[in-house]
């Protein structure tokens, strides 16, 4: 080679130097390396291969035609790396390049090597022989050298890059608030869901102390961070750390939440720690429904099997007669309430029934107004304060529903009206709607208190007026929800001057004959 060409050589060899310690991005990088690959040989044309897996890739181009380069990807995709070295890649390109150009092009193969291991192929087109001397074979090699630890370089960048993403993504896609604290405290970062819990972003929080944002409404349960660490933690008590309380936050009300503590040591040293902050509003509520539970049944139980008790002990007393009317009074009443007992009971088990999955329907047509009259006429017997009346529209279509469910849902609602109402009409009335039915009870009682109304289809939930007056464990609107919402309905409460109004829709039965209306 002429001197001035290896001078120029000699430069790009400082440009690959310099791409070394400047470019990490790869495919910027081999475009780079790939250009100064073509004038440094003299070549025309040029392409880069790198190794994959299990095959090569034609990682980037220079001056090849289109229709060459898609005939030669394919071809390299199919070649298995262990069973393909680079000098058989040169080989097989040489043989391409010669018969592509009917014996015009000849190609150049360099090594890129890294670690021991050969990463790719730097293949160069050009019009001459590759004829080198010893000290330019020594001169490319040098060059090939350097520009495979730029390539390694750029590749474990960017796997780098990419483990960083992919920690980004998984740390802001988590359900539970997480806080990545250095080691003196200050916030490195939060992700998306503890945004949401707090009601501030992590530009705002950034930088901020651990104990200047993490602050408890009343004493919290288990060591705070700060606590631990006066112990020794994370070097002397444990690798993970539990506290629990009530955090105080932007929104007015605290949150209660559990926080993880745990440690990421660097040779014994404490580089950062990682703060998992969970929502446990939804663990609080099942503990205090647990023990609505516990109470709301006890009380309930409590009632009527010591009513039982006291009337059977006092027909078992053998010390007095008593007359047939005493006795058929006490049987009636240890009926009645072993019949609250086992409404109670069924009520209970069909809780747990819907907590397990739901409930199963055994669906059949169903005529509302017939169903309606006949619990009307029921609990009639049961009332002398009340006058139950059911009016339907004629023509009223039938429903494809579980009849005996349905049955307990109108059961419910009445037995409520009779229960909170003083007096005065139950009205069971329908109303038909493209493509659905509504059908209302309403009393003229003292109505539902507004305050009451996002609870009433709670689980358990009794107000505090309906504790006082009546008997009952919060079951049955819950369980009159539920049965709506299988038959794939809704139910709601409307407001009314006097009285309460609960409705409920179901879906109609498509082409299907009305049924006669029965009117009150």
């Amino acid at each position: 080679m002429l001197p001035d060409f290896r001078v120029r050589q000699r430069d790009y060899l400082l440009e690959i130097s310099r791409a070394v310690t400047q470019e990490l991005d790869l495919k910027k990088l081999l475009a780079r390396i790939l250009r100064i690959s073509i004038e440094l040989l003299a070549g025309q044309a040029g392409l880069i291969a790198l190794k994959e897996a299990s095959t090569w890739r034609v990682a980037t181009a220079h001056g090849i035609p289109p229709a060459f380069l898609r005939y030669l990807e394919p071809l390299l995709a199919e070649e298995r790396t262990t069973n393909l070295d680079v000098d058989e890649l040169n080989s097989l390109l040489k043989d391409l390049t010669y018969t592509a150009s009917m014996g015009l092009l000849n190609g150049v193969g360099l090594s890129l090597i890294s670690h021991g291991k050969v990463i790719g192929v730097i293949f160069i087109f050009r019009n001459y022989p590759d004829l080198f001397s010893s000290n330019d074979k020594q001169l490319l090699q040098s060059f090939a050298d350097q520009a495979a630890i730029a390539v390694y370089n750029a590749q474990l960048y960017g796997q780098v890059s990419y483990e960083q993403q992919r920690l980004a993504a998984l740390i802001d896609s988590a359900a539970d608030g997480i806080l990545i604290l250095n080691p003196d405290h200050t916030i490195e970062r939060v992700n998306d869901a503890f945004e949401r819990i707090y009601g501030q972003s992590d530009e705002a929080l950034r930088g901020k102390r651990h104990e200047d944002t993490i602050r408890w409404a009343k004493k919290p349960e288990g060591q705070t961070l700060e606590q631990a660490e006066v112990s020794g933690w994370p070097l002397t008590s444990g690798a993970y750390l539990y506290v629990e309380g009530d955090l105080l936050r932007s929104d007015p009300q605290p949150l209660p939440v559990g926080i993880t503590y745990a440690p990421l040591l660097t040779d014994g040293k404490l580089s950062n720690i990682f703060a998992t902050v969970r929502d446990i509003t939804h663990f609080r509520n099942a503990d205090e429904v647990k023990a609505t539970f516990i109470s709301v049944v006890s009380h309930e139980l409590k009632t009527p099997v010591a009513l039982i008790k006291g009337y059977a002990s006092t027909l078992r007393r053998e010390d007095v007669r008593w007359e047939k009317h005493v006795v058929r009074e006490s049987l009636t009443v240890i009926e009645e309430e072993a019949d609250r007992l086992a409404h109670m009971i069924d009520d209970l088990l069909d809780a747990s029934r819907l907590q397990a999955g739901g409930l199963a329907l055994s669906r059949a047509d169903v005529s509302l107004p017939v169903l309606a009259l006949r619990l009307a006429k029921r609990f009639q017997t049961q009332t002398t304060r009340h006058q139950i009346s059911v009016d339907f529209p004629s023509g009223f279509p039938a429903v494809l529903a579980d009849e005996t469910r349905i049955e307990q849902l109108l059961a419910n609602l009445i037995s409520n009206a009779i229960k909170y109402a003083p007096g005065g009409e139950i009205a069971i009335t329908g109303q038909n709607l493209p493509e659905q039915v509504v059908v209302t009870v309403s009393d003229e009682g003292p109505g539902i208190d507004p305050r009451d109304l996002p609870h009433i289809f709670d689980r358990f939930y009794r107000s505090d007026g309906a504790v006082r007056k009546t008997k009952g464990a919060g079951l049955g609107l819950y369980l009159a929800k539920a049965i709506v919402e299988a038959h794939g309905g809704r139910i709601w409460v409307e407001n009314k001057p006097v009285g309460a109004k609960i409705c409920f829709s179901l879906p109609v039965v498509s082409n299907q004959l009305s049924i006669t209306n029965h009117q009150k």
